[in-house]
């Protein structure tokens, strides 16, 4: 009975929360995508939203370009993230840690400078053009890579790899050594004990780094907004867009459950392939 008592008190502030902060406006935003205007009342229902969602493609198009940049963004990620990591941890030895806070270090800077930043150097007078001017492959400087889906990309990856980096490096620090020991005793080469051994122990963090950069990439609009210019605009934009300007906010409130039940649905097909239970909690 005191034990019930004590998981009482333990699970009441946090569900409390819960319910107050994430499921109340859930279903605020659910019952939004069923009025007829932003401001007028509730009832009666009206499906409006629905359809002017559903009889406009354009929608359609731009989430799954959306989606393609956000799976790109997280599969580049993590393929940058996964060699740092590794050496980090086999390495570096008693260093690792402090090489880690070094590598992490620019994500305690504002992520709007970080991203404003790269809209510098993208830009006409920015490094690029610089060094293409120096190497004579260019006269004048012009705006190559600015407002366009490449500068989304670049800017996403350089800001998620951190990100990404975290969670591989943890699931590295609990293969046990004496595995790669094991490993060699046996004749296994290298690149055969990191194939057999170092790579399957882990995918959990790999899908933990890729859990950590999709989702929110998904929805993202500030960085499309600073560096994508009309061609990298994203599903989040749109969002963003009937919430600010349009004061659409059914159709704002119907997009953004539709991303809500696109992440559950890529979450759940990667979580068949990789039970996300299984991923490291701390480095």
């Amino acid at each position: 009975m005191e034990n019930k008592r004590r998981l009482f008190a333990l699970i009441t502030p946090p569900s409390v929360f819960l319910l107050f902060f994430f499921m109340v406006p859930l279903v605020i935003m659910a019952l939004y995508t069923l009025k007829a205007s932003s401001f007028g009342p509730l009832l009666p229902f009206s499906f409006t939203a629905f359809e002017n969602f559903f009889s406009n493609p354009s929608y359609f198009v731009l989430l799954l370009n959306s989606s393609r940049l956000a799976l790109l963004t997280a599969v580049l990620s993590i393929l940058l993230a996964y060699p740092v990591a590794y050496y980090l941890v086999f390495y570096t030895g008693a260093r690792r840690v402090m090489l880690l806070t070094l590598l992490i270090l620019p994500a305690w800077i504002s992520y709007l400078l970080r991203v404003l930043a790269w809209k510098v150097i993208l830009g006409s007078e920015g490094l690029l053009n610089q060094l293409l001017i120096q190497a004579g492959l260019i006269q004048d400087g012009a705006p190559i890579l600015l407002y366009s889906q490449a500068a989304v990309l670049i800017t996403l990856v350089y800001v998620w790899i951190p990100f990404a980096a975290l969670p591989i490096f943890a699931a590295m620090e609990r293969i046990d050594p004496r595995l790669h020991e094991a490993a060699a005793d046996l004749g296994a080469s290298p690149s055969v004990t990191f194939w057999r051994v170092t790579f399957p122990l882990t995918m959990p963090g790999v899908a933990s780094a890729f859990f950590f950069v999709f989702i929110p990439t998904l929805g993202e609009w500030v960085t499309p907004t600073l560096v994508g210019g009309v061609s990298g605009i994203m599903y989040g934009n749109l969002i963003q867009d009937q919430f600010g300007r349009a004061l659409n906010w059914p159709l704002g409130a119907l997009m953004s459950m539709v991303l809500l039940v696109l992440v559950g649905v890529f979450s759940y097909i990667f979580n068949r392939f990789i039970p996300i239970t299984e991923v490291p909690v701390s480095s």
